[in-house]
C-alpha cells in the first residue's frame, strides 16, 4: 500500500519519493538536484531558552528527569548543523580538515571513492537508490507560438532509447560506479530481480542503435511537417531547437553534453542551458511546459528507502497522479498504460502471477511512452569522518535513512555537534502539505519529525516506532506475507466495511460521510488494518511547542486527506484532485475504534506484498513533513484568505507566496493568522474536529505556538528527536538542537550497523557441447564466509544465447551453505547455436533487499 499521507504528497529524487494517510512515506523518488554555490560555514546561534508551554487539558506533558549518559533519550548528539557544499572533492577535503563531519550526498566519482577508501580518517556508506534520466516536455505538437516540439511525439521519445549509449555513460562518465537503466525500477531492489528475465529482454531490444534511432526520428519528424535542410531539421522555415537544461554540479553535465552531441549528430539544433539546481528547478518544475521555456532536462532522483514494491512508480513517473505541478499535469499516457499503472499503484490484482503480467506490460508500455528516458542507476557512496558513527539506508544512503537522526553520534560518547554538508539546502519552501521534498530538505525534516513506523534501512520492512502493535486482515488468496512479529497477519473469507466507517468527506458541511450514507449495498474490502497506539502515548509524546499530541492531530490528517481535493473546500486545490481520485479508487473506509488508547481500523483494497508495509497508521506526518492540527489551522486561514498557498501550483495560479513555515514573507502572514486564531479560539473544521478538540485545548495550543514562535521565529513544530533552532536562508544553513523531552532511549535503533550484501561467483565449463548436460557452480559469501541458506530467498539463473535472447530460466539447487548448482539439461543446450552464450545468476537474500548478480560466458559447440 502506498503509505504517504495524502496531500493534505512527496518528491524528488532523489529521490525522493499516490497516497493514503498513513504511517510513513512510501519510498517515493525524491528529486535530487545539486547545489548552487559554496557557502561559508555559519557560526551556531546561541541556543534560545525554550518557551514554557501552556498545558493542554486534561493533562500537561510530564517533564522527564535529566537522563544520565547511560539512560540518554532521543538523539546522541546535542546539535546538528547543516551547510551547503556542492563540490564532492571539496567536501572530502573539508572532512579531512574537520570543517565538516558528514557529506550526505550520493557521490559517484571513482577517483574520489578510491581516495576515501584509502584514507584511515574517513569512512563511507554505500547506497543504490540514486538514478538519472532525461525528462521531456511532452506538450505539443506545437507550443503556443507555433514552435514544434518533437518530444510531443511518443515514438520519437521512444527512439531516444536507441540514441543513447548507456554503456558508454556507465563506463566512461561514471567509471563503472553505475549500471545501465532502462526502466523506472531500481536494479538494487526486489522487483528488478523478480522480473529480471523481462528486464534483460527489454535491455536487448532497446540496446544502443544510432541508425535505428535516426531512421525512426526522421520518419516521425517528416510526419509532423518538419524538413531536413542541409542536415538540419526545420519547421516552417525555422530550426527545430531543443532547449536542453543541463545540470552542472555532477556527472549530469558530461551526460548532458554527450546527449546534446547525439541530437546534433542527427540534425537538431540544441541550446545547451547549463543550470544549477536552483536555476533548473525554476524552469522544469515551476513553469507551465506550454510556455516552451525548456524541452529536455537531465533529471536526477533518489529513492530514500528500500522500495519492496515499485509498482506505483509507473503512475508516479508517467501520469498526472505523480506530483501536483504543471509538468505532471501535462502527461497523457495511453488508456491502456494508465489503467495498468493504476492497477499496480493500487495493487489491484489477486495473485503474484497477475501482478507479474501487469508489471511486464507496464515495463513495455513505459518504454513506448518514454516521457522519461532512463540512463543509469548509480552505485554511490557518502563519506564521513571515522570518529562519527551513523546508520545509512541501502537505497538513500545517509541522507535517506529514516534512522539516521537516532544513530548519528561521535565515537567518544554522547553530546557535541555534528556538522553535515549537502550540495543544497532550503531548495523550496517548507510546508507539510505542499512544500519541498528535495532530499536536501527532507534530510533535516526527518530529524525534526518522526514516523509511526520506521523503514528498515536494509530490507525496507517497517518496524514499529510510535505504535504498539498491529493486525492485518487480508482476503484469502491475496499475495501478502509477513516477516516480523509485530504484525498479526490473518486471512479471512470476507472483510465487510462497517456502516459507521468514514468513507468520504462532505467539504461543504465539514463532516465525514459514513458507509451507510454513501452505499446502498454491503461494501467489502481486500484488507483491514488495525493499529494500536500505546495507552500512555498522549502523556509521553509532545509537539516541540510543548503541546501533547491528541486525537485531534490524527483526525485533522484524515480530513486533509480529502478536503483539499473537494471543490466545496475553502482551500480547494485542483492540483491534488488526481491524487484524491486515485486514493478513492481503493480506499474503503476508516474507523476510530477507541480514542484512549487510540485504536484505528482502515479498510482498503490496496495492499503491500508485505504485511508490515500495509498498516495504515494515520500518524500526522504529511507528504512534506509532520505537523500538529494547530499550525495547520493557522496555515489554513492564510490559504483560505488567498494570501498564501500550500502548493506551488496554486500559489502560481493565485499569484501569491508559496507558503513557507520556516522563512521569508510567509512568516508575517502566518503570525497574523496565529493572532487571529488565538483571539477566536479557532478550531478548523469545527463541525467534525470540534468533537475531538475542546476550546481549552485550542486556547492552550495557540498559547504554546505563540511562545514557540517568539523563541524560534518559525512554525515548524514536530515531535522528533531534534528541534529546528535556527534558519539562515542567505547563508544556506540550518541548526537543529536535541529535543530533551523526546521519550525514547537513545539506543533504540542502534541495531542497524552493516548490511549483509552477498558476494556471488559462478564457475563452470568454458565450452559446452550442444545437446549435452552442463553444470555450473554458484558460490555465495559474505565477508569471505558462506552465506547461510536460511537467509537466502532465491537463487535464480538465466541463460542467454548467442543472439542475446533468453532461452532458459529457473532456480539453482542448494548443495550446502554458500554453494548452489545450476544444471542445464540437454533440452536447454540443444537450443543453443554455435557461439558465445551467457549464464547469469541473481541472488535475493532475506537479510537485505539488495539482490546480487554474477555471470559468465561459455561457448557452445556442435
Amino acid at each position: 500500500m502506498n503509505k504517504r499521507l495524502l496531500p493534505v504528497l512527496s518528491l524528488l529524487l532523489v529521490a525522493v519519493l499516490a497516497l493514503t494517510a498513513c504511517a510513513r512515506e512510501k519510498p517515493t523518488p525524491t528529486p535530487a538536484p545539486t547545489p548552487e554555490v559554496t557557502k561559508a560555514e555559519v557560526q551556531p546561534t546561541p541556543t534560545p531558552v525554550p518557551p514554557t508551554p501552556t498545558p493542554v487539558p486534561p493533562t500537561p506533558t510530564p517533564v522527564p528527569p535529566t537522563p544520565t549518559p547511560e539512560a540518554r533519550t532521543g538523539a546522541w548528539v546535542d546539535q546538528l548543523v547543516f551547510t551547503v557544499q556542492e563540490q564532492a572533492d571539496v567536501a572530502v577535503s573539508q572532512l579531512k580538515s574537520k570543517d565538516i563531519d558528514v557529506y550526505a550526498y550520493s557521490v559517484s566519482d571513482p577517483q574520489l571513492f578510491k581516495k576515501v577508501k584509502d584514507d584511515p580518517d574517513l569512512k563511507y556508506a554505500e547506497a543504490y537508490g540514486a538514478y538519472v534520466e532525461l525528462t521531456f516536455n511532452p506538450v505539443g505538437p506545437e507550443y503556443g507560438d507555433g514552435e514544434l516540439n518533437p518530444f510531443s511525439n511518443p515514438r520519437i521519445r521512444e527512439a531516444v532509447n536507441w540514441l543513447i549509449d548507456r554503456d558508454y555513460i556507465v563506463q566512461e562518465i561514471y567509471g563503472g560506479l553505475a549500471l545501465i537503466k532502462l526502466l523506472p525500477i531500481t536494479s538494487a531492489f526486489p522487483d528488478y530481480a523478480r522480473y529480471v528475465d523481462t528486464v534483460r529482454a527489454l535491455e536487448a531490444k532497446y540496446a544502443y542503435n544510432m541508425d535505428k534511432a535516426k531512421a525512426i526520428i526522421e520518419e516521425e519528424m517528416k510526419k509532423m511537417g518538419a524538413e531536413l535542410v542541409d542536415g538540419k531539421w526545420t519547421y516552417n522555415g525555422n530550426p527545430v531547437t531543443i532547449k536542453f537544461i543541463i545540470r552542472t554540479e555532477d556527472e549530469r553535465k558530461e551526460i548532458g553534453d554527450y546527449v546534446a552531441n547525439q541530437f546534433e549528430a542527427i540534425g537538431f539544433t540544441v541550446e545547451r542551458m547549463y543550470k544549477n539546481r536552483t536555476e533548473a528547478s525554476a524552469l522544469w518544475i515551476r513553469t507551465d511546459p506550454a510556455e516552451a521555456q525548456w524541452t529536455m532536462y537531465t533529471g536526477g532522483w533518489i529513492t530514500t528507502a528500500i522500495d519492496r514494491d515499485q509498482g506505483s512508480n509507473f503512475s508516479f513517473f508517467y501520469t498526472p497522479r505523480g506530483i501536483p505541478v504543471p509538468l505532471w499535469q501535462a502527461y497523457t499516457p495511453s488508456p491502456e498504460f494508465d489503467e495498468v499503472a493504476l492497477k499496480l499503484e493500487n495493487n489491484d490484482f489477486a495473485t503474484m502471477e497477475e501482478r507479474g503480467e501487469l508489471f511486464r506490460k507496464a515495463m513495455e508500455l513505459a518504454l513506448q511512452d518514454s516521457v522519461r528516458v532512463w540512463i543509469a542507476d548509480q552505485k554511490s557512496f557518502s563519506p564521513y569522518r571515522a570518529d562519527v558513527e551513523v546508520s545509512a539506508d541501502l537505497a538513500g544512503g545517509i541522507a535517506g535513512a529514516q534512522v539516521y537522526p537516532y544513530t548519528i553520534r561521535r565515537t567518544e560518547g554522547p553530546g557535541g555537534t555534528v556538522k553535515i554538508a549537502q550540495p543544497g539546502l532550503l531548495v523550496e519552501p517548507w510546508n507539510p502539505l505542499g512544500g519541498s521534498n528535495w532530499i536536501y530538505d527532507t534530510m533535516p525534516q526527518r530529524a525534526t519529525g518522526e514516523f509511526a513506523t520506521v523503514a528498515d534501512p536494509f530490507t525496507g520492512l517497517d518496524w514499529p516506532n510510535r505504535i504498539e502493535k498491529a493486525e492485518l486482515y487480508v482476503k484469502k488468496g491475496l499475495p501478502v506475507a509477513k516477516t516480523l512479529d509485530w504484525v498479526d497477519l490473518k486471512f479471512v473469507d470476507e472483510i465487510v466495511v462497517p456502516d459507521d466507517a468514514w468513507v468520504d468527506w462532505d467539504a461543504e458541511n465539514q463532516r465525514f460521510i459514513t458507509a451507510a450514507e454513501k452505499y446502498t449495498e454491503t461494501v467489502t474490502a481486500n484488507t483491514k488494518s488495525v493499529v494500536y497506539y500505546p495507552a500512555d502515548m498522549f502523556q509521553i509524546v509532545a509537539w516541540h511547542d510543548g503541546s501533547p499530541i491528541t486525537v485531534g492531530d490524527f483526525v485533522m490528517g484524515m480530513i486533509l486527506t480529502f478536503d483539499r481535493g473537494k471543490e466545496a473546500s475553502p482551500i480547494y486545490d485542483e492540483a491534488v484532485v488526481p491524487d484524491l481520485q486515485s486514493f478513492l479508487s481503493h480506499f474503503k473506509g476508516v474507523r476510530i475504534v477507541s480514542t484512549d488508547p487510540l485504536i484505528i481500523e482502515t479498510y482498503d483494497d490496496q495492499y503491500s506484498l508485505d504485511a508490515e508495509n500495509s498498516i495504515s497508521t494515520w500518524w500526522p506526518y504529511y507528504d512534506y513533513g509532520q505537523a500538529p492540527w494547530h499550525t495547520l489551522a493557522v496555515a489554513y486561514k492564510a490559504e483560505e484568505n488567498k494570501e498564501l498557498a500550500f502548493s506551488q501550483d496554486k500559489a502560481d495560479s493565485l499569484e501569491v507566496e508559496w507558503m513557507s513555515f520556516i522563512s521569508g514573507p510567509s512568516l508575517d502572514v502566518l503570525k497574523k493568522y496565529l493572532d487571529e486564531a488565538t483571539s477566536e479560539g479557532f478550531i478548523p473544521y469545527a463541525n467534525t474536529l470540534g468533537q475531538y478538540i475542546t476550546a481549552d485545548e485550542a486556547k492552550a495550543r495557540y498559547e504554546n505556538l505563540n511562545k514557540f514562535y517568539e523563541t524560534y521565529q518559525h512554525f515548524w513544530v514536530n515531535t522528533g528527536p531534534f528541534i529546528l533552532k535556527a534558519v539562515h536562508p542567505v547563508e544556506g544553513s540550518l541548526e537543529l538542537v536535541r529535543n530533551e523531552n523526546y521519550p525514547d532511549p537513545a539506543n533504540k535503533w542502534l541495531r542497524f550497523s552493516q548490511p549483509k550484501i552477498a558476494s556471488v561467483e559462478v564457475d563452470g565449463p568454458g565450452r559446452v557441447k550442444v545437446g549435452e548436460e552442463a553444470a555450473f557452480d554458484v558460490t555465495i559469501t559474505y565477508q569471505g564466509e558462506p552465506y547461510p541458506a536460511d537467509e537466502i530467498a532465491e537463487v535464480k539463473y538465466l541463460v542467454f544465447d548467442v543472439n542475446g535472447d533468453l532461452v532458459a530460466t529457473g532456480e539453482a539447487t542448494l548443495v550446502e551453505d554458500g554453494h548452489y548448482q545450476v544444471v542445464l539439461g540437454s533440452d536447454v543446450t540443444s537450443k543453443l547455436e554455435a557461439g558465445s552464450n551467457r549464464i547469469e545468476i541473481a541472488v535475493s537474500p532475506k537479510t537485505v533487499s539488495v539482490p546480487s548478480f554474477a555471470d559468465m560466458e561459455f561457448v557452445s559447440i556442435p
